[in-house]
């Protein structure tokens, strides 16, 4: 029997809930969650952020996103807020950054976060990729960190991204893609919802459902295999058709 959403979700908020409570407990990431910043990140970058600002992803979106002073970048699944502080670096005191994320524990985390940092640019609201509490047109940048695999509904995700997006604007996100479709077992299993595989697409799927949202020149910048698993993470990026002049 396939999954429903409710039950997908309520997994993935379990999982990352907890995960949220002991690195805000223990001042660090939660035991058996490793914290990948230091592999996936500029050790430069990132080496004056607190602990508690942990990576839980797969790659480094901003590391492709080409951000601008004074763009209003959109952080989608946030968690403790670590793409969000580095954004908040590049778009500077005239940009804004919004994380957002659908988990209580992990936006108290990332508030937290952003007190010890004084990150005056950003902040972090409660809400799902599915239905954005974001207006329409006045994001210039999504990025996104191993979260997108984890929705029940990447269509909804990416007709989202599409109408939240000023005309030319950019999605650039880092997520993992299967190369070759899950059994029904495999999609079934809670465990590898929340630990982002059983959610993940192939990459032509994912592609051409960004191509369906509307979005053009849409590419794979680059592909990292993972161990010997059917997967591998990616970095993605996409183009909202700038606005026809007259």
């Amino acid at each position: 029997m396939a999954r429903t959403a409710d039950e997908i979700k309520g997994a993935v908020k379990e999982f990352y809930g907890e995960r949220a409570v002991k690195a805000s407990s223990c001042c660090g990431p939660a035991e058996g969650a490793p914290d990948y910043k230091d592999k996936l990140y500029v050790i430069d970058d990132v080496k004056d952020l607190p602990e508690t600002v942990a990576s839980y992803g797969c790659g480094n979106p901003t590391a492709i996103a080409g951000l601008r002073e004074g763009e209003t970048v959109l952080d989608l699944g946030s968690g403790p807020g670590l793409d969000c502080f580095l954004s908040a670096k590049q778009v500077g005191e005239k940009g804004h950054v919004i994380g957002l994320d659908m988990t209580d524990e992990m936006l108290a985390l990332a508030n937290q976060n952003r007190d010890k940092l004084g990150a005056t640019n950003v902040e972090f609201r409660k809400g799902e990729m599915e239905s954005m509490p974001i207006d329409d047109t006045t994001v210039d940048v999504i990025i996104s960190n191993c979260v997108i695999n984890l929705s029940p509904d990447k269509d909804a995700v990416f007709r989202e991204s599409f109408r939240v997006l000023r005309p030319g604007g950019r999605f650039h996100v880092s997520d993992i893609v299967l190369t070759r479709e899950l059994t029904a077992a495999e999609s079934d299993d809670l465990a590898s919802w929340a630990g982002c595989t059983a959610g993940a697409l192939v990459e032509g799927d994912y592609l051409n459902r960004l191509i369906a949202a509307g979005f053009n020149n849409v590419r794979v910048d680059t592909r990292s295999p993972i161990g010997e698993k059917p997967l591998y993470s990616a970095t993605i990026s996409a183009f909202k058709p700038a606005a026809t002049c007259c």
